[in-house]
């Protein structure tokens, strides 16, 4: 913490107009709160804000955009592999006319092979099952301007994905490059598990194909069901072998099982 606010001190410095800095404790357990709390008694230009328990990534996201009252605002993490300095070059294509400018990682540097992989398949994930078009190699650092901030903050959703969120709304849109440095301290905070739950979160969130699998999927199994359960009249009329009171059983068993999944993808589209 005290090499970021050196560097958000310094970058302050750099920028046009008023500006502020508001950090948001999401219930943390290692005393950065306590050290937060001294910065901002003796900073004006910083703020606080105090999570009661641990909400999680995305909510204390939302807490903080909830709160801010600038022309833009800045989402970024608070390890420094989102380097301050980058929004510099964020800001400069706000200036241009974009109302949402996000940072997409050309280089992961100190990352393990396991780590590449996994962030490469959630994004493939994403692209393959969201009807939104998230961009890939992006994550919440980005820049936001007020009318898309104020769209956002009418946004009903109680499970939120941030990104997805910002890529649904529209509006005019870029991405700044940049090399994300290794972390320096600590250890990631987001394990694979919960880079899943996002997923799908964000699944669930802005796509139906489940939904439909699910529909196409009974159907199909009811099908199946309906051409097994002819098949076995068939034989059991010309006696070529089937088994008594087990295929009748399968063949209810799969026919409900079908209609039930299809109704659970109806109702849900619905």
């Amino acid at each position: 913490l005290p090499r970021l606010i050196d560097r958000i001190s310094s970058l302050i410095g750099r920028l046009d107009g008023e500006t502020e800095v508001i950090f948001v404790d999401d219930g943390s357990l290692d005393g950065s709160v306590e050290y937060l709390r001294n910065v901002v008694a003796v900073e004006p230009r910083f703020r606080l804000i105090e999570l009661s328990r641990n909400f999680g990534h995305q909510v204390a996201i939302t807490a903080g955009m909830d709160a801010a009252a600038g022309d833009a605002v800045i989402v970024m993490d608070a390890d420094l592999q989102d380097p301050p300095e980058v929004v510099l070059d964020l800001v400069a294509k706000w200036k241009e006319g974009f109302e949402i400018v996000y940072a997409r990682r050309v280089k992961r540097e100190g990352e393990s092979w396991f780590k590449r992989f996994t962030a490469s398949l959630f994004y493939r994930l994403l692209e393959k099952m969201t009807s939104v078009d998230i961009p890939r190699d992006v994550g919440d650092f980005r820049l936001v301007g007020r009318k898309a901030l104020e769209t956002f903050k009418q946004m009903p959703e109680h499970d939120r994905f941030v990104r997805g969120m910002f890529a649904w709304m529209g509006f005019k849109q870029t991405a700044v490059p940049f090399e994300r440095p290794a972390r320096s301290l600590g250890q990631t905070k987001y394990p694979f598990w919960k880079m899943m739950h996002l997923a799908v979160h964000g699944i669930v969130s802005f796509s139906e194909k489940p939904l439909r699998m699910a529909l196409w999927g009974g159907l199909a199994i009811s099908a199946l069901a309906v051409v097994f359960g002819i098949y076995a009249i068939f034989a059991w009329i010309f006696e070529t072998g089937i088994t008594a009171g087990w295929t009748s059983t399968v063949v209810i068993v799969s026919l409900l099982c079908g209609i039930n999944l299809f109704m659970t993808g109806v109702v849900g589209l619905y």
